[in-house]
């Protein structure tokens, strides 16, 4: 299966590369990991922040792969444990679908785009920097995978 991770933001600090890449490139045979990056519109002090998002969230769903399983990150989604998102994992997986995930950019994503997900996902209540997301992902779908796979390195329980 691959996991399509749809993100808002290109240039980003050489430290976001290397932790993304540090878990994607672990995701190897029966999952991958690949980024496409989707280009952040320009902002400014007097920027219309709902047009750049309405801007954002179009590029975004105009970049989900033919196919795909669709899965937004919200705030306003379901928070997943990790064995939660292992059984999520499982589940894409056996439906023979890649999967999509959309992140956006610093104001989000519209409602339209967020209501065209198959699923909806909240990594936390709290805000983080959009960088650091990719690299949360990254790490969480590995944890989540080791789960699958009976993997020493999530040791909880």
């Amino acid at each position: 299966m691959k996991i399509h991770l749809l993100a808002t933001g290109t240039k980003m600090p050489d430290w976001v590369t290397k932790g993304y890449l540090e878990y994607a490139n672990r995701l190897t045979g029966n999952v991958q990991l690949h980024l496409k990056e989707v280009a952040a519109e320009k902002r400014t002090k007097n920027s219309d922040t709902k047009a750049i998002c309405k801007k954002e969230s179009d590029k975004l769903i105009k970049a989900i792969p033919g196919g795909c399983h669709v899965v937004a990150l919200d705030v306003l989604g379901q928070a997943w444990s990790t064995e939660k998102l292992a059984s999520h994992m499982e589940n894409w997986m056996m439906s023979g679908k890649d999967v999509a995930l959309l992140v956006g950019g610093p104001e989000g994503m519209t409602r339209e785009c967020v209501n065209q997900a198959d699923q909806v996902w909240s990594l936390s209540a709290l805000t983080f920097p959009h960088p650091l997301v990719r690299v949360l992902l990254a790490e969480q779908l590995y944890r989540g995978w080791t789960v699958t796979e009976n993997h020493p390195y999530h040791r909880a329980g």
